[in-house]
């Protein structure tokens, strides 16, 4: 790429600032410390940037449906998701995969019937996802609360696993972002995400079934968030009931900061890992500077809103 083209390029794609913004905060945190464990930090950031990147690409199917549509009730599913693994695995390794599959049902079956109330009821998606939470959260604190079982060792050990300095974790979820990049682009199942999104009556007249893709979309969305629960239960040995909570605004910001249309009819999976490094990264470069909890919150608001806003106005193809 030629130098004077990477403007053009930049303009283009906004989605890349994403990931000079993160190598800014990268190169501001390092120069601040002197040059002191740089390298430990990106793994930290890959390590910490997989679970938003999980939940973000559910997040990213269900905005592309089209306008209105959105997940709000991630950070409940996290949460009880994240209970029912471990209460299945009960400690014992050879109970990890049934704990899993435990934890992609419970959040499979919170995404459906998240679709059901839509559907059911004629109501805006981001009111029935939103009710659900309420009712998911106090599932979750019925069955959860006091919930003092710890992961497996060799699952804890897995979910924190490095391979030359990388966290296995994000190899793995690296490997799914291509075939959910994929899918979207090359499947049958992805086009029609993106025809809904840009014209939901003109993909019904084309013969997509506009309700299955909808119900598998926010499926798709409710399973991320139980197997995003478990693996998070993993990596933080435990369940908790609040270990979901950053990930609303989080899974919201990095399908925005990334690249995909708040208008629906356009997503980007590359961009999704941008927003979510520089996101992690930004909270890093706060800590390093020793800013107070209020202010992080108040700096990371005001980045995303700001980014949310401008994107805000993109409309897609019609």
């Amino acid at each position: 790429m030629k130098v004077t083209s990477l403007p053009r390029t930049l303009l283009a794609k906004p989605w890349l600032w994403s990931f000079l913004g993160a190598l800014l905060m990268w190169l501001v945190t390092v120069a601040f410390t002197g040059g002191r464990g740089g390298g430990g930090m990106l793994t930290a950031a890959l390590a910490l940037a997989q679970f938003t990147v999980i939940v973000g690409i559910g997040q990213m199917f269900v905005i592309t449906l089209g306008p209105g549509n959105v997940d709000l009730s991630l950070p409940a599913n996290i949460g009880l998701a994240s209970a029912v693994a471990m209460k299945v695995m009960n400690g014992n390794d050879s109970m990890v995969a049934l704990g899993l599959l435990a934890a992609l049902a419970c959040g499979a079956a919170i995404g459906a019937a998240n679709y059901a109330l839509i559907r059911a009821l004629r109501i805006p998606p981001i009111i029935a996802t939103l009710s659900a939470s309420f009712i998911i959260q106090s599932a979750d604190i019925s069955y959860g609360r006091g919930l003092q079982i710890k992961p497996p060792p060799g699952f804890a050990d897995f979910t924190n696993l490095q391979f030359l300095g990388i966290p296995l974790l994000a190899i793995l979820t690296i490997v799914f972002s291509i075939g959910a990049g994929i899918a979207l682009q090359r499947m049958v199942y992805g086009r029609s995400v993106l025809a809904i999104g840009q014209n939901m009556r003109a993909a019904w007249l084309a013969g997509i079934p506009v309700g299955r893709i909808r119900l598998l979309t926010y499926t798709l969305s409710g399973a991320l968030g139980g197997i995003d629960g478990a693996l998070l239960a993993g990596y933080f040995r435990g369940a908790n009931v609040d270990i979901g909570n950053e990930y609303l605004l989080a899974s919201l910001a990095v399908v925005v900061i990334g690249g995909t249309s708040v208008a629906g009819g356009k997503a980007n999976v590359p961009g999704i890992w941008g927003a979510a490094l520089f996101l992690v990264l930004l909270l890093t470069m706060l800590n390093t500077f020793g800013v107070s909890a209020g202010v992080r919150m108040l700096v990371t608001g005001l980045v995303i809103v700001g980014v949310i806003a401008a994107a805000g106005g993109r409309q897609p193809a019609r």
